[in-house]
């Protein structure tokens, strides 16, 4: 139990299969309903793909865990219809605080840019957000959530997969078109399968404490290297909701953590931070060690892998939860474009394409600032305590300071789903790159381009353009001065929107392919590469 957070019990209920005792085939199963899996069950549902949900518990997680919830990811659930309230529920921030011993080294700001609906980044404890995702899938009949429904076998065919799931009362068979496993980095799934998972283990241990406590500290990551409160080594503190604060020690190779959980090992580290006078209450308290590793192929026939259950990284940067949610993003048009026979099969094997790069991104990130916080020798020591010293001064060594490289999507730079350009552009809205939002005004009211761009292929033209159809689908035209109006022309400055500009834009609002004039066969022609149909 939490003093801030009364954990909700889900109902399990007998399925009308299981009563039937008929082995019935859905079209997707998800099995795990954390972050991953929900989100990816209401992707799925906008997209008109009814799913079945299995989670062998019945309620969310404990503790904080997954806590920072970057600008991407908002943005995708804002299209998914919760974006806003994990905003308001949330603590904002985009300004994060290096300290050296007991000086400030240098500060850094995630979003210099003004003018996106979505900010930089918020903490939201995983119990908050978990508890939301779930009542958005109880609303949505396109999402069936059973509890208390353990996957013991899982069998794979040509055309679908078998599945074996225990509940309490007993034991039934089911059968799904396709399975996506997002039930975390101990996957039964994973381990049923006998799918490999490669990587590297990191031996030092790190306490997270959540502290109930009343403080005028700003809403502001601060990271100190070498604190006189926590000798040698490094701490972290973030506000959360609530008036709860996280607070992660680094505790070394040798640390035991049965014994660093107690309390009265962790109060006194924290007295030492916050000083004698500060009141405060612990509200849960976890040792963790990580890797950085991931599964070898994000698709064994049927069966997807997702979010921890593909890849795992350390915890420094946000990157686990905002790269399981963003591999949400990127499986749900695919999947759903394979179900309605507009995409071949082999459209399903670029999700592990773009997303094994996005986890290898990832990995390479995480692994670099774990060297950092933790130097493995001398040499490495003296080194990164030299960048810090020079940080405080010197411009050009701030960006080797690595406390933890914040999560930003991976572009799909060198993904077989891009038309390459054929003319010049400026700006970052390259064939592969997730669309930048911009004010706008539609029907004489202020919105954000996000909103408009809907879930399926867009034309985002800044000229005459007409709708195009390819594989049973059709890019749909947004035109900017007609459909929308620019007021202040940072959607021009973004796109780099010449007048005759053409973006088209993928479902997970991914840039597909741009030009400087329309032109509806080589659109076709996008379409047809983005789909896998060329």
């Amino acid at each position: 139990m939490l003093q801030t957070y009364t954990f909700p019990q889900f109902d399990y209920r007998i399925s009308d299969e299981q009563r039937a005792g008929v082995s019935t085939r859905h079209p997707v199963v998800i099995v795990g309903a954390g972050p991953v899996g929900l989100t990816q069950a209401l992707d799925l549902a906008s997209r008109g793909v009814p799913t079945v949900v299995l989670d062998d518990n019945n309620t969310v997680s404990v503790g904080s865990r997954a806590v920072c919830y970057a600008k991407r990811t908002l943005e995708i659930w804002d299209r998914l219809g919760i974006g806003e309230a994990c905003v308001e529920q949330g603590v904002q921030w985009k300004v994060g605080k290096v300290y050296f011993r007991d000086e400030l080294a240098y500060a850094f700001d995630l979003l210099p840019e003004a003018d996106h609906k979505m900010p930089a980044m918020i903490n939201l404890q995983q119990y908050h957000l978990e508890e939301r995702l779930v009542r958005a899938c109880e609303a949505s009949a396109r999402v069936d959530l059973r509890w208390k429904h353990k996957v013991v076998a899982v069998q794979p065919h040509d055309d679908h997969v078998s599945l074996t799931v225990e509940t309490p009362d007993g034991a039934f068979a089911m059968q799904a078109q396709w399975v996506i496993a997002a039930d975390g980095a101990n996957s039964d799934v994973r381990r049923m399968l006998g799918a490999d998972f490669s990587g590297q283990f990191f031996q030092d241990r790190f306490l997270i404490a959540d502290v109930v406590m009343k403080a005028d500290f700003p809403t502001e990551r601060w990271f100190w290297f070498d604190p006189p409160f926590h000798r040698n080594q490094s701490v972290l503190l973030h506000k959360e909701c609530d008036n709860v604060w996280r607070i992660d020690f680094q505790l070394g190779w040798d640390a035991d953590p049965a014994e660093e959980k107690q309390p009265e090992k962790v109060i006194p580290r924290i007295q030492a931070m916050l000083g004698p006078d500060v009141e405060f209450e612990l509200e849960w308290v976890s040792v963790y060690q990580f890797a950085c590793r991931r599964i070898d192929a994000f698709r064994h026939g049927r069966v997807i892998f997702s979010g921890d259950a593909a890849h795992q990284v350390s915890p420094f940067g946000a990157r686990g939860a905002n790269s399981g949610v963003q591999d949400c993003d990127n499986l749900g048009w695919k999947l759903q474009a394979v179900l309605a026979g507009a995409a071949p099969q082999s459209l399903l094997d670029t999700f592990h394409e773009e997303r094994a790069a996005a986890a290898d991104d990832n990995i390479g990130h995480s692994t670099r600032a774990t060297d950092f916080i933790t130097p493995k020798s001398r040499a490495s020591l003296r080194l990164r305590n030299a960048v810090l010293e020079l940080a405080r001064t010197e411009p050009f060594a701030r960006p080797l300071v690595n406390s933890g490289r914040l999560s930003t999507p991976t572009p799909y730079v060198g993904s077989s789903l891009n038309t390459p350009d054929a003319k010049p552009f400026a700006g970052r809205m390259h064939p592969g790159a997730p669309c930048a939002d911009a004010p706008i005004v539609r029907a004489g009211q202020e919105g954000w381009l996000l909103e408009q761009l809907g879930r399926g292929f867009t034309l985002l033209s800044f000229g005459p353009a007409r709708p195009v159809r390819a594989g049973g689908l059709t890019a749909d035209v947004l035109e900017v001065g007609r459909d929308v109006d620019d007021a202040r022309g940072l959607l021009t400055q973004r796109y780099d929107g010449r007048p005759g500009t053409v973006y088209l834009v993928r479902p997970d609002q991914h840039v597909a392919a741009r030009w400087r004039t329309f032109d509806e066969e080589q659109v076709r022609q996008a379409m047809c590469r983005a789909l896998k149909l060329a």
